[in-house]
């Protein structure tokens, strides 16, 4: 029999966008960047393409994210992107036939933001949408079992945000989200060589060195070291520093904290017998954030639990997005309920 409609998932990251379709899974992968002419407002260009253009533009054109730590910062050219990712998803042809979309959303958001993200679902083409939260989601693609009635952890680092929670029977027990992620890893080795070497680099260049060299536990780890390349804050003109792993460590101290707090305070509001099944279970790492050398081992230290990056760690909340599109009715009604 014909399908006359697709079912769609969306990881709706302030840093990545990925479009899960049903019966193909994962089939798009872009930035969460827009390339919009100031003076027209039209879209010169959506995804990788626009995020090329990040502070390489000209004047009348500016490369922008339209989510900000998990939200929507901009919902124009957030529908507008969204519209792109959703028709190239299925193949560019024309929506005749509108798909039903479940997108994710940090735990924290309001019911305000709630509404903005399903109404910019269904402005871009959605017959019906509705939400799931990135830690369920996350954990759904991670291949927990999350209807057992066991204690999971799950925390899931994003570009703008961090949400940890524990699951039980479907649900979030206990959770906290907060407004730190990848981003605020590049914005911190940004202030850090400006502040320490007199440099002006890009976010490009930040994320690039947290990729190569950062490191969140620098013991028993040899020193790597990276050349990069800025303009000198004295002379205005364009020049090479090195910077080793440690100096990166350095400049990230500050969000690794505000994560490792986050988790203890989780684990401290989990009630005792859940708290059992996680230290048999252990703690599962999700998103791009958990990627970061040696995190693992740091809240694995902090927390004196097991802890493990999920395979795919990138792609487990759009998989859990297109696992919950069978669970439609159920987060519907639960939605409906809040």
């Amino acid at each position: 029999m014909f399908n006359w409609s697709t079912d769609i998932g969306v990881d709706l990251g302030t840093a990545n966008v990925l479009v899960y379709v049903k019966g193909k899974g994962i089939v798009l992968r872009e930035p969460s960047v827009v390339a919009v002419n100031r003076d027209t407002g039209q879209i010169i260009a959506v995804g990788e393409e626009a995020k090329k253009m990040l502070g390489r533009t000209p004047g009348n054109i500016v490369a922008i994210r339209p989510l900000k730590e998990g939200v929507i910062a901009d919902y124009d050219t957030t529908e507008k992107m969204l519209r792109y990712f959703i028709t190239k998803a299925l193949g560019g042809r024309p929506l005749f036939f509108k798909p039903r979309i479940m997108v994710s959303i940090p735990a924290g958001v309001t019911d305000v933001e709630k509404r903005a993200v399903k109404q910019a679902a269904k402005q871009a083409g959605a017959r019906e949408a509705e939400v799931i939260e990135e830690t369920i989601a996350a954990a759904l693609g991670a291949g927990l079992d999350i209807s057992e009635p066991y204690g999971s952890m799950v925390v899931d680092i994003g570009g703008g945000t961090t949400d940890v929670a524990v699951l039980s029977l479907g649900g979030i027990v206990v959770s906290k989200s907060l407004r730190v992620g990848g981003d605020k890893f590049d914005d911190a080795i940004v202030k850090y060589i400006r502040k320490e070497f007199n440099l002006l680099i890009g976010e490009k260049t930040a994320e690039e060195v947290k990729i190569e060299i950062g490191t969140a536990f620098p013991e028993g780890t040899e020193i790597k070291k990276m050349e990069i390349r800025g303009r000198d804050l004295l002379t205005g003109l364009p020049k090479n520093v090195e910077v080793t792993s440690l100096n990166i460590h350095e400049a990230i101290t500050e969000p690794l904290v505000a994560v490792v707090n986050a988790v203890k305070e989780v684990l401290e509001r989990t009630p005792p017998e859940l708290a059992a099944d996680i230290v048999n279970r252990g703690i599962v790492m999700t998103g791009g954030g958990s990627l970061l050398n040696g995190l693992d081992r740091l809240i694995a230290k902090e927390t004196g639990l097991p802890t493990f990056v999920a395979p795919d760690a990138l792609s487990c909340v759009a998989l859990g997005t297109g696992k919950a599109l069978a669970m439609w009715d159920m987060l519907s009604k639960r939605n409906n309920q809040h």
